[in-house]
């Protein structure tokens, strides 16, 4: 056992430093090359019930709604030996729609984990910063200007969230991807990306303004398997680069001086960071469209559950994917008949969240 002492990032607009915390862990090496990894016994075990969490809200979401099935015919449908009904319930409706919101929420949780450690800001996500935003009007052009294909759109989300935080990163250039700085410009890009939509809205015809609104507020609803695909594939690429710099990121949580002292390339480390988080939420919203509250919550949350001072990505990953599939299992079994989409349900509690939020972090910087 091992003991190393790290400094917590100061609370949103304060300026009192927090006490250092000393995490203690395992320190595990791994392969001939000596990567190691610090293992928390808290942390193991919130990754372990969230994992167990997520396997349940799946068997939840397979076994249940308008056709039921049981967890017998749900694995003989799995394996190839289900009868012909419960084969095109499992794997043609309800699997593709439950592995989109599983990596899609994943790659929201990380996606929040890292911009909110690069800018030691709790609002520092990609939703608030103006990305998702970005994503949804790059998705407007395709509907509404070119009237592309559904696979059109997820190309127009991807480029306009790359353009945005290529936008977001040329206002900064020169200041560093860190601090209020780069929340208070996310908001303002957000702003005006926000007008924009309603823009391009108020110009199109009412057939293409209501499937405009409809991908805007986020949905699972109609997820094939090539969507599924496209996210998980995503976050195969994206997720352990993430993991193998999350170390080097809680060094630099620590401060640049700390960091570069460390041996850590500070500006590299936060422009790959910074590059892997818009990619994740880019992808994400791609696939269903801007999804709020789940970047902006869930690393936070397994912060508190973890009491780590670190980023926690494979928590945080593990996190957004229940949030995700629960709010899914929610408004398709709560509100049935009625066809709500995911991010009504995300959005409403995401507000209360937000407004929770910024009270106790206003409290904390009068402290």
């Amino acid at each position: 056992m091992s003991a190393v002492r790290e400094s917590t990032a100061p609370a949103p607009g304060s300026t009192k430093n927090r006490a250092p915390r000393v995490v203690s862990g395992r320190v595990v090496r791994m392969g001939p090359g000596g990567v190691s990894v610090r293992l928390q016994g808290r942390a193991v075990a919130v990754t372990t019930l969230l994992l167990a969490s997520l396997v349940v809200v799946m068997g939840i979401t397979l076994t249940t709604g308008d056709f039921p099935l049981s967890v017998g015919e749900v694995f003989g449908a799995l394996t190839g030996n289900g009868s012909g009904a419960a084969d095109f319930v499992v794997n043609t409706l309800r699997m593709p729609r439950i592995l989109t919101a599983v990596f899609v929420g994943a790659a929201l949780g990380v996606s929040g984990a890292i911009l909110q450690s690069l800018t030691r800001n709790s609002l520092g996500s990609p939703d608030i910063i103006g990305f998702t935003n970005g994503s949804a009007v790059g998705a407007l052009v395709v509907i509404i200007v070119l009237h592309g294909s559904m696979t059109q759109i997820a190309l127009g989300a991807l480029v306009g969230g790359l353009a945005t935080a290529l936008a977001v990163h040329l206002l900064m250039l020169g200041r560093g991807l860190q601090g209020f700085r780069l929340v208070v410009i996310g908001i303002g890009v957000s702003a005006l990306l926000l007008a924009a939509n309603s823009y391009l809205i108020t110009r199109a015809t009412f057939q293409e303004a209501q499937e405009a609104q409809a991908w805007m507020i986020g949905s699972l609803g109609n997820r094939l398997w090539m969507h599924a695909n496209a996210i998980g594939i995503a976050l195969a690429v994206l997720l352990p680069p993430a993991l193998l710099l999350s170390r080097r990121l809680a060094m630099v949580e620590m401060g640049d001086i700390t960091a570069t002292a460390l041996g850590v390339n500070v500006t590299r480390t936060r422009t790959a960071l910074f590059v892997i988080s818009v990619a994740l939420a880019a992808f994400a919203t791609a696939v269903t469209g801007p999804i709020s509250f789940i970047a902006l919550a869930a690393p936070q949350v397994v912060r508190r559950l973890t009491r780590s001072s670190g980023p926690a990505l494979l928590p945080a990953a593990l996190m957004g994917a229940v949030l995700l599939l629960l709010s899914d299992l929610v408004v398709q079994r709560v509100f049935a008949p009625a066809l709500l989409p995911v991010g009504v349900a995300t959005g409403a509690v995401g507000g209360v969240y937000l407004i929770w939020l910024l009270i106790t972090e206003s409290r904390k910087s009068r402290a």
